[in-house]
């Protein structure tokens, strides 16, 4: 036989932008690796600089970067990051985005609009990633934005645990905001064991961000313990306004669950200040200090990503962390 046969194995590498150092040694502490070392800093003219502290040829390398605010540096910084990587030799390159950059701008609404998330996809595709791992993406056609693989992770079985560990003994229903997200309505009502299920009617002015009208409220959650969920709550506006709609309907209370918690302004005041009983969310995200507070909630998504990098370096299945629902 001709050629070199080697008899090297695969090895895996864990990079991490500056968003958020925690959540990347959480995932990192349960795949028992350490934190690919980086030099990053910025020029004055707020240009990125990155640099690997060690060799990555030949490596399996997964880029870790949330996206909070700004979003366009953390962006940037993926980007260059893994530009970095496949210029060092990195034999595959898997970017993480926990919540992807510009997802709700996954269409067009009116004419002269861009499709932005369309454009994020290719610039990761751009820089050279060979697939990219994404926490409950706000419209799951995002995926046919690649033409590389996407793995798509669900937040719901860490949030759905929680719930039903604290409220199993209620009388629970989930009310899905908007008509849109009735499937992950569904998907939540059959993990919680069937409880019912109720959604509310709203209406959102295309020329207005952040704004939308809850109109009314369509199933019976009178006496009950309403889980409210969403895939991100931004600046509350949208979701106090459910929270309302609900409670003026005779709910008990209302719980909150969703995926991202960005708490743009005012949203910390707004959630404060609502009848809300409490919000849960993982951290897929960092919340500062100054926008926590009392009746916030936030879960480790980080077990859940450290099993997808597993099941994605071992070549296995990551379907099957969610029994097939993905």
């Amino acid at each position: 036989m001709s050629g070199i046969v080697t008899t090297g194995e695969k090895r895996l590498v864990l990079a991490t932008g500056r968003a958020h150092p925690e959540l990347a040694q959480q995932v990192s502490e349960e795949l028992g690796v350490e934190v690919l070392p980086m030099d990053a800093w910025d020029f004055a003219n707020g240009e990125i600089y990155v640099r690997y502290g060690e060799s990555v040829r030949g490596t399996d390398a997964f880029v870790l970067q949330s996206h909070p605010a700004p979003i366009n540096t953390w962006l940037m910084e993926h980007l260059i990051m893994i530009d970095a990587l496949k210029r060092a030799s990195a034999k595959r390159i898997t970017a993480i985005a926990p919540s992807f950059p510009y997802a709700r701008q996954d269409k067009k609404h009116r004419g002269r609009e861009p499709i932005s998330a369309r454009l994020v996809a290719d610039l990761y595709q751009t820089a050279g990633i060979d697939r990219m791992i994404s926490v409950d993406l706000h419209a799951p056609q995002v995926q046919g934005y690649f033409d590389r693989p996407v793995d798509h992770l669900m937040a719901l079985p860490i949030l759905a645990d929680y719930v039903a560990g604290k409220y199993d003994q209620e009388d629970v229903v989930v009310v899905s905001p908007d008509a849109g997200r009735i499937r992950v309505a569904e998907q939540w009502a059959k993990k919680l064991g069937g409880v019912g299920l109720a959604f509310i009617h709203k209406s959102r002015d295309i020329n207005r961000p952040n704004q939308a009208v809850a109109k009314r409220v369509i199933g019976e959650v009178s006496g009950k313990t309403c889980i409210l969920v969403d895939d991100m709550v931004d600046t509350g506006g949208t979701i106090v306004q459910a929270a309302d709609a609900l409670m003026s309907n005779g709910a008990d209370s209302v719980v909150i669950a969703t995926t991202h918690g960005i708490l743009s302004a005012p949203a910390t005041e707004r959630l404060k200040n609502s009848s809300v009983r409490e919000v849960v969310c993982t951290n897929t995200l960092p919340i500062p200090e100054e926008k926590q507070f009392d009746r916030l909630t936030q879960l480790s998504i980080a077990p859940l990503i450290a099993r997808a990098i597993r099941a994605v370096f071992d070549d296995g299945s990551v379907t099957s962390l969610f029994d097939g629902e993905v």
